[in-house]
């Protein structure tokens, strides 16, 4: 018989805050963290904004000559990810076992930004003059590797990279580690740091970004006038417990996390496959693996990334997958408020699907002016809805055909 599993810790760095508390309390106002871009020259581009973290100190959280041999996208872990820690309960050693707790932490593109610096670098001065420390401060996996060092975790340490299902799939895959019984607690999410020259120019080239320079409506899921996506950064961390374990320790539960369902597409690099075919087949698994009928979802966190085709599939899946209960079913894209965190999206999208439950209120899609005739189901505009919430999903979809969704339920 498989484990059950809860949630017993949240961390978080976004666009909104620097905390969990901080970036919640924007959410359910529907206060937007999108802003002018400053990490990048915005004169050399057509893009104007993003969600960017602001007032961040990696000092804060490590020590200061070890954070120098970090990128940006493993501060943000570690610091989620202690803040997590903290927010359980836990000291790895003493009330769990170092060797049955993991790490699982995604990231879509990892420290893509060293990378560019480093290769300046190398052009400029010479083969001599590059960091020894650029490949660990690059490669995807280090943001788990060093959140397993920092924390002491020693069990199952490993890294999703799904594009923007990294997170969730991240998730996903650490709540089935504990399931079968190979670990009793796991620290997962997902991270990224991508505001980039090269990041902003391929997303550019390949039309996915807002051009729209107003940062009070670039990110505007299901309307009409949508026109990509703001690339925004931060990190989502969640600690998951096997039930008995954390009720043993007598663990504060948000929530129970019931069932998970990927997919894969097979079908276009960049383009969701027609109708989010895929992305219906990972809600129907993750709600089979829940033992949950459709028609008990409460709602819906949408990857709602406010791009043309990924705002029209998925609703078109929705559609496909709940029938009738889809017009009944709150669904909402907290995008339009962080902007899309890439890797980092579905693990902070998890939480805030877990608050939901817990706090009664369901964030808004906010900047939604005008309704589009193929995207007709109750999006929450512009305002959070008090409501008892007691199942929602979560989906995240990824270039390459990645389709994942998470189950949350009320614990009980």
């Amino acid at each position: 018989m498989k484990k059950r599993v809860v949630i017993t810790g949240i961390g978080a760095i976004t666009p909104l805050g620097n905390t969990v508390e901080a970036t919640w309390k924007k959410l359910i106002n529907g206060v937007s963290g999108i802003a002018p871009l400053t990490r990048i020259d915005a004169e050399k581009i057509q893009v104007k904004v993003a969600g960017e973290v602001k007032d961040f100190d990696p000092n804060d959280y490590i020590d200061f000559k070890e954070a120098r041999r970090m990128g940006r996208f493993t501060h943000f872990a570690i610091a989620a990810s202690k803040m997590a820690i903290q927010d359980a309960g836990l000291t790895i050693g003493e009330n769990v076992d170092a060797e049955r707790t993991g790490v699982w932490i995604g990231s879509g593109i990892g420290g893509l930004n060293e990378f560019e610096e480093e290769h300046k670098k190398f052009l400029k001065k010479g083969p001599k003059r590059v960091s020894p420390f650029i490949i660990p401060m690059f490669i995807p996996d280090m943001a788990s590797g060093r959140v397993s060092i920092e924390l002491g975790a020693k069990a199952m340490n490993n890294c999703s990279v799904t594009a923007c299902a990294s997170g969730a799939n991240s998730i996903g895959d650490a709540f089935r580690v504990i399931q079968n019984g190979i670990a009793d607690v796991m620290i997962a999410g997902g991270t990224e740091a991508a505001i980039t020259e090269m990041t902003i120019a391929g997303f550019t080239n390949m039309t996915a970004l807002s051009t729209n320079p107003d940062p009070n409506t670039a990110s505007r899921p299901f309307d009409k006038n949508r026109d990509g996506f703001v690339i925004a950064e931060g990190s989502g961390i969640v600690i998951l417990e096997e039930l008995q374990h954390a009720l043993d320790r007598g663990a504060t539960i948000y929530g129970e996390l019931a069932g998970y369902g990927a997919t894969g597409d097979a079908y276009h690099i960049t383009t969701p496959a027609p109708n989010g075919e895929g992305g219906q087949r990972a809600m129907k698994l993750a709600l089979s693996d829940a033992n949950v009928s459709p028609e008990k979802v409460d709602y819906i966190n949408a990857h709602g990334t406010s791009t043309h085709y990924n705002d029209l599939y998925e609703t078109k899946a929705i559609k496909e997958v709940f029938g009738e209960h889809a017009y009944q079913l709150s669904v909402s894209s907290t995008k339009s408020m962080t902007g899309h965190l890439l890797g980092a999206a579905g693990a902070v999208e998890a939480i805030f699907s877990i608050l939901a439950i817990k706090e009664g209120i369901i964030p808004p899609t906010i900047n939604y002016a005008t309704s589009d005739d193929e995207l007709d189901l109750n999006y929450i505009p512009n305002v959070a809805t008090e409501a008892t919430v007691d199942v929602v999903i979560s989906n995240s979809l990824g270039f390459g055909g990645h389709n994942a969704t998470l189950v949350f339920k009320k614990f009980e």
